[in-house]
């Protein structure tokens, strides 16, 4: 019985970035804290989440996920559908590439290499944006929601980092 709770207790461990990922689309929880009366203050925490399990974890968030997550974004706040998914995805696709190039990752050179990643998303999300669809997209709220989702990475991959260990000492 005990072994069965263990495992169980396991599982939902593994699926926690999973849960927050979807928690996070559905509700629009981390980018805009316009509430606040912070409106200049916004970061993507989708972005960090991808960016880290990816490179970490990659059992953990699949791009299936991600692509459904993307689509969910995409109708909550009401962009053209698969604009985010296609962001996400170029996300993914960068973070695979800066794992697989890596020989010793550290905290810092996955932060710095976070930037053209960003970069490089968010530069699809605006074409995209604006080719296929009418909405209008500030530049300044884009550079300082990238700025902000630079900034936060390394609070959140500490956090990210002690969650993996708990996953990975499951089976203690």
């Amino acid at each position: 019985m005990a072994i069965n709770y263990l495992k169980i207790k396991g599982q939902f461990l593994q699926l926690g970035p999973v849960i927050l990922f979807y928690v996070i689309a559905i509700t629009e929880l981390s980018s805009n804290f316009e509430n606040f009366y912070l409106n200049f203050f916004s970061f993507n925490l989708h972005m960090m989440i991808i960016y880290f399990w990816i490179i970490k974890n990659s059992d953990v968030l699949g791009i299936g996920h991600i692509f459904f997550a993307g689509i969910i974004n995409d109708v909550v706040i009401s962009h053209p559908l698969g604009t985010s998914s296609l962001s996400y995805l170029v996300l993914a696709l960068c973070a695979t590439y800066i794992k697989n190039a890596t020989l010793r990752p550290r905290m810092v050179t996955d932060w710095f290499a976070f930037v053209p990643a960003i970069l490089l998303s968010n530069s699809v999300f605006f074409i995209v944006t604006i080719k296929f669809s009418e909405l209008s997209i500030s530049y300044v709220e884009l550079i300082q929601n990238s700025f902000f989702t630079f900034l936060f990475f390394p609070i959140f991959y500490q956090f990210f980092i002690y969650y993996n260990k708990l996953i990975d000492n499951r089976d203690l």
